[in-house]
């Protein structure tokens, strides 16, 4: 069998099997006073179980590279596995093509690469100055961070793990945090009674949008979150909130070497390993 069939059966085998197990473990959102904390708290939270199965593709990669040929053959039960979970990835491939075909909202941020905002003519119409000054602040927000590509890659990684409902809280609960988190980002520049009546008015024109749930790639005022409450509540109790301090960035270090560790493990071991896995041989 070519290498390349051999890789592309074992990423979808045991990279499935690594997403499943990693995405059941469970895992507690903590109550966070700052959205802003508690968005980046989310946000590393819903990837935790994309890790393992990162870490073991990077080690298969390094293992493709030590040889450019092979006539391993694989069992039929290994195809099998391997093929109940393309039918996964597939999904989730046809699932972000769909997810760059928005529809409407009355505020939003489109555009993976170079975010753009909008706000309908009917949402501009029935703010007055400082509310729609709020809405644009928020948007900013969203732009600032790239939120529409996030949003985007974060249902990628949630539908690698379909069918978990625990993979699916994950994403709901960070998209609740982006938006508390944006508020309280915007609220520095606004004030939050302000942005809290713009969102209020939102909804009236556009109550059925809670109902349909959010776009995914589109990041927008009001979306199916379920954050709606809270957020008023934030907004009109603590407008004013002080910046959270800046982002560590020993994670994505961490990341990197470990992603690094895999490729030379796979590269100098992986032979060695991967003839031992059961299907092989």
């Amino acid at each position: 069998m070519d290498r390349e069939l051999i890789l592309a059966t074992l990423a979808c085998s045991l990279c499935g099997l690594a997403l499943v197990v990693a995405g059941a473990i469970p895992s507690q959102l903590r109550a966070l006073d700052s959205a802003r904390v508690l968005e980046r708290h989310a946000w590393w939270r819903l990837w935790r179980p994309v890790m393992p199965a990162g870490l073991i593709f990077a080690f298969l990669i390094g293992w493709t590279l030590q040889e450019p040929e092979s006539s391993e053959p694989a069992a039929p039960v290994l195809l099998a596995v391997a093929a109940l979970f393309a039918g996964v990835w597939i999904r989730a491939g046809i699932r972000a093509v769909a997810a760059l075909r928005h529809r409407g909202a009355l505020a939003m941020t489109t555009g993976l690469i170079r975010p753009r905002v909008t706000i309908a003519p009917a949402l501009v119409e029935r703010l007055d100055a400082q509310a729609l000054r709020a809405v644009e602040a928020h948007e900013a927000a969203h732009a600032r961070h790239r939120d529409p590509l996030r949003l985007w890659l974060a249902q990628i990684a949630t539908d690698l793990q379909w069918p978990s409902r625990r993979a699916r809280g994950r994403f709901a609960d960070w998209r609740a945090a982006l938006e508390l988190a944006r508020d309280a980002e915007a609220c520095e520049q606004v004030d939050g009674s302000d942005l809290a009546a713009a969102l209020i008015e939102a909804v009236r024109i556009d109550a059925g949008r809670i109902a349909r749930g959010p776009d995914a790639a589109l990041a927008g005022l009001i979306d199916g979150s379920g954050a709606f409450s809270d957020r008023i509540y934030r907004l009109l109790d603590a407008p004013h909130v002080a910046p959270p301090p800046a982002a560590r960035r020993w994670g994505w270090l961490m990341i990197g070497a470990g992603l690094g560790v895999a490729l030379a493990m796979g590269a100098l071991s992986g032979e060695m390993i991967v003839r031992w896995l059961p299907g092989l041989g």
